[in-house]
Parts: structure tokens; C-alpha cells; sequence
């Protein structure tokens, strides 16, 4: 199952939606969804961000609030996300979880690091841009266009044993060393490429010269 998840932070590009998605509003992220038309499954948060008559409607379209207290451990989006994981989405699209105050940008950047995401394909989408976490053993498919712009950025120390296919800068059981840049820029040869690594954390950015590839 796919899980759609619209957060409190800017949007621009409404995904492409597929039958069986299950639509998760973190919050203010609900606002998003009504200015689509779109009825999310689950709305959950401290609700600080939705007035009585955003909640009404959401009520009226069916939607389950999960409403959590102001004082909380977790941010609205880190909720939502685990609750797709319970539910049982193995592919999790975030939406609108970038920009505005840097402190929650990276936060949810690195919210796909924790142990429980393991396994899950979670991709955080901005515009024509996607950012994805690999972890090790684990195999990152990039679907695009030739000409479409990927980054690999190490994260938690140096990254072993990267390999790539499809890409003009091939990298066949390599290492990526925590604070360069040698894995900025790389370009994608084919519709489609892969990433795989056997240690570390890998930080992987797709800008894609097509807007309408996002959320496919």
C-alpha cells in the first residue's frame, strides 16, 4: 500500500494519485487537501493549524481525527508517518515537509532514518524534487528522465560499498566520503537507475527536469 502524506509547509505540485492510496493529513496539512477536493483518510496532529470549520469539513468528508495533545514528544509529521507505517504503507510520499523554518526541514529530511523506516520507501517531494534516505543493503529504484540530476550525500559518517547503475558517473563498490561533495551532480542515462549500499547512510536527492514525474 501507498500512503500520502500532506504536511504543514509549502506545496505546489498536487501528486498523481493511484487506487488504494491512503491520504494522511499532519495537521495543517489538511488544509492542503481541502484546497484540492481531496478527502484524507486520517487528519492527526495537536490541530493547532485547522479552525472549527476546516475540522467540520474534514468530519464531514469522512475523515478519522487523531487529535494529540500541544505538549508532545513528536512533531505532527513524525506521527503521521508512523502511523502509515502501522497501517501498512510500504511506499510513503511526503509532501509539503520542506522550507519555511530550517529546524523542522531538517528534522523531517532525517525523520526516514529511524530503525522502524527501515525497509520502507519514503520519499520526501518538493516541486520537482524528491529526497529519499538509503540504507544499507537496501536498493533505491530512481524512475526519471535522461538529464535528470541525482545527489548522493553520506550522512552519518563516510558511506562503503556504493553501487550505482544507470548513472554518467558510475560508482561499482565505492566509497563517499562524509562531507564531500563527489556524489553532487551525478545524471541520470536512463528512465531508470539504481543505488545500492552495504554501510553507512546515504542522502539521496532526484531533480527531475519534468514536473509531472513527481509522485509517480
Amino acid at each position: 500500500m501507498r500512503a500520502i502524506i500532506f504536511a504543514n509547509g509549502s506545496f505546489t505540485h498536487p501528486p498523481e494519485l493511484q487506487p488504494g492510496d491512503l491520504l494522511i493529513a499532519a495537521d495543517g496539512g489538511a488544509r492542503h487537501c481541502l484546497a484540492l477536493g481531496l478527502a484524507p483518510q486520517l487528519v492527526i496532529g495537536d490541530f493547532d493549524s485547522l479552525d472549527d470549520d476546516q475540522l467540520s469539513q474534514l468530519r464531514q468528508a469522512g475523515a478519522e481525527l487523531i487529535q494529540y495533545p500541544t505538549h508532545k514528544d513528536y512533531t505532527d509529521l513524525e506521527l503521521a508517518l508512523s502511523h502509515a507505517r502501522q497501517r501498512g504503507a510500504r511506499q510513503i510520499l511526503v509532501l509539503a515537509a520542506l522550507g519555511g523554518r530550517w529546524d523542522q526541514t531538517l528534522a523531517n529530511v532525517l525523520l526516514p532514518a529511524a530503525g522502524e523506516y527501515i525497509g520502507l520507501d519514503i520519499r520526501l517531494i518538493d516541486g520537482t524534487q524528491e529526497i529519499g534516505l538509503i540504507h544499507p543493503r537496501q536498493r533505491l529504484e530512481i524512475h526519471g528522465q535522461p538529464g535528470d540530476l541525482l545527489s548522493l550525500i553520506p550522512l552519518l559518517g563516510d558511506t562503503y560499498g556504493i553501487t550505482t547503475s544507470g548513472l554518467e558517473y558510475p560508482l561499482q563498490n565505492e566509497t563517499l566520503y562524509f562531507g564531500s561533495t563527489r556524489g553532487v551532480s551525478n545524471v541520470l542515462l536512463n528512465p531508470s537507475a539504481w543505488v545500492t549500499l552495504e554501510e553507512g547512510l546515504l542522502l539521496c536527492v532526484v531533480i527531475h527536469g519534468d514536473e509531472n514525474l513527481i509522485g509517480r
